[in-house]
């Protein structure tokens, strides 16, 4: 049995990747008209796989100046990490004058950038990079907001006039960053999408990434499909250089919490439609080479954009060699578009697997604990089982080797393990998840809803909910597998059983709560196959499927015929 282990010491600085070209093509015909987006709004050939970059704003805030860019462009050439994919410089915030000219015209702040922003774009694009800009859809920047930078210069009202101003400057990427709290998630949407248009009405191809989260912790902007709308959307609260610090959605989150947060969302990504966990801290100042490794895996097996953040003047091997690691960056680019899938995360490990376009597997184990730990898995847990054998890449260690299915790495506190997986053969299209393990079980279409206990709640009859992920034990539910091949389902919290409300049979019985009974066929469900890794659950009294009533948080489960909201996904969680 091949079993392959994370290397203890960083391999020999590798050289960089190539360029990952993506041809760019302008959409049809500008759009003219507010409101609703139309159907592939933002099919436009560009930002097919995951945008790569630096960003300003993780070690520099506001204070960044026109030679701290070109120096920084200057050492994103020199160190490799343009050619490994790294194209694209943005500045964020504090960049402007604090007044627009006479006309309303944006300007760069003349202090900081003498030369103005069309001359560091011409900078920028003789260096082979792109040009990066951040502005805000409200009156006032982030750092207006907060009043570390004077001034009101947001886009709104000026929403054509500022990405006129951008494409004449020859900007290529724009930051989009929502920075009041007081807005429905309609006003957001409606505001992203007034750029949106007048992005398309330029002619030019700018990358559009926007950000709903920030001052929004309650808006559920992770779970609302931006796709249409934007080329990359934050599914989160603000990063910090950390690898926990126990927020759910609030500002100052670790990377475990990002994970735990984006990591579920696969199903919303694909070419031109990212979900955005936040810039990288690879690099930034307090974490572990180990926990900076592990940042980096999750993030390509995520599918997430690569902005670094990290002082480029401060760049060692150490850092130069996980940024610029290949392997993992090809993991990250690949043109399948499709993100990683949470297989289990149960506190001391977690795995995620992800299709590549070759029929390839990239898989990762990450030890969440605090001590030294063996992190095994095995194909069948991954739901890749069934091939004869299965050629094992390790991307860190660079070596490769046979597995009969089995893995298994012993790593240091929240050191992660990434490996390429061929299969030697067919593997099994759908395997039902193991039983006698505990999950959360989210909407396959909304992966941000699960199904929930409401407020914890230990009273028989108690009709379930879907609500927003927590991560909480009323959110978690033992599966256990019953003499007749059927399933049981019981809340962590409570003990009680999910249940078909007196038996009956009726499309839109409501589902409880209620004592467990190995002889009662309305507590007995069977799970259906309904996609890769997502099934119904079917109660065995009624033929109907648990079904969720809506998608907003607090919709209440029902049993229904065929339809909407009805088929789950299961992420192990013990």
């Amino acid at each position: 049995m091949f079993t392959p282990r994370l290397s203890s010491r960083l391999s020999s600085r590798r050289r960089a990747a190539t360029v990952l070209a993506t041809a760019l093509a302008l959409a049809a015909g500008p759009l003219t008209m507010m409101g609703p987006p139309s159907a592939a709004a933002l099919d436009n050939g560009i930002a097919l796989t995951p945008p790569m970059g630096w960003n300003t704003w993780n070690s520099f805030g506001c204070n960044i100046s026109e030679q701290l860019i070109k120096d920084s462009a200057d050492t994103l050439v020199s160190s490799g990490m343009r050619d490994a994919g790294y194209d694209t410089v943005v500045l964020d915030d504090c960049w402007f004058d604090p007044e627009r000219d006479a006309e309303g015209n944006l300007r760069g702040n003349p202090d900081r950038f003498p030369s103005g922003m069309k001359a560091l774009g011409d900078y920028l694009h003789s260096k082979g990079l792109k040009f990066g800009i951040y502005q805000v859809p409200t009156e006032k920047t982030c750092a207006q907001r907060l009043g570390n930078y004077p001034g009101a210069t947001g886009s709104l009202g000026h929403e054509q006039q500022d990405a006129d101003t951008f494409a004449s400057w020859g900007v290529d990427y724009l930051k989009y960053d929502y920075c009041r709290g007081d807005d429905t998630l309609d006003q957001q949407i409606e505001l992203f999408t007034r750029m949106r248009d007048a992005l398309q009405n330029t002619g030019r191809p700018i990358v559009y990434s926007i950000n709903a989260n920030s001052y929004h912790r309650d808006l559920n902007g992770a779970s609302y499909d931006w796709s249409d709308i934007a080329h990359l959307w934050r599914t989160t609260e603000d990063i910090k250089s950390a690898w926990d610090t126990n927020r759910v959605n609030s500002y100052g989150m670790g990377v475990l919490n990002i994970t735990r947060i984006n990591g579920p969302l696969g199903s919303q990504a694909g070419p031109g439609h990212w979900n955005d966990p936040d810039m990288m801290e690879v690099g930034v100042p307090g974490m572990s080479l180990d926990e900076y490794r592990s940042h980096f895996s999750l993030w390509a097996q995520m599918a997430a954009p690569l902005m670094a953040g990290n002082k480029l003047a401060d760049l060692t091997p150490e850092i130069t060699d996980i940024l610029t690691k290949e392997e993992v960056i090809a993991v990250n680019q690949d043109s399948l578009g499709k993100a990683s899938r949470t297989v289990v995360d149960d506190g001391t490990r977690l795995l995620t697997v992800r299709e590549l376009a070759n029929g390839d597997r990239s898989v990762t184990l990450t030890n969440t604990g605090s001590t030294t730990a063996n992190v095994a898995t095995t194909v069948a847990e991954l739901g890749i089982a069934g091939a004869s054998s299965y050629t094992v890449r390790d991307l860190w260690a660079g070596s490769t080797a046979t597995s009969n299915g089995n893995l298994s790495a012993t790593l240091a506190p929240h050191a992660t393990a990434m490996y390429r997986i061929t299969p030697n053969g067919a593997i099994a299209a759908v395997q039902a998840p193991p039983a006698n393990g505990t999950y959360e079980i989210a909407l396959a279409d909304t992966p941000a809803q699960v199904l929930d206990n409401p407020g914890s709640s230990s009273a028989n009859n108690t009709q379930m909910i879907v609500w927003e992920r927590k991560h909480g034990n009323n959110q978690r539910w033992v599966l256990t597998r019953n003499a007749d091949g059927t399933y049981a389902v019981k809340n962590k919290v409570s003990g009680l059983c999910l249940d078909i409300r007196g038996a009956f049979t009726t499309a839109g019985t409501a589902v409880i709560q209620w004592p467990c009974g190995s002889d009662k066929s309305n507590q007995k469900f069977s799970l259906e196959p309904a996609g890769p890794h997502a099934y119904k659950l079917v109660a065995q009294n009624s033929g109907l499927a648990v079904t969720a009533s809506g998608t907003a948080k607090g919709s209440a489960l029902v049993q229904e015929g065929p339809g909407a909201n009805q088929t789950w996904t299961f992420l192990r969680t013990g």
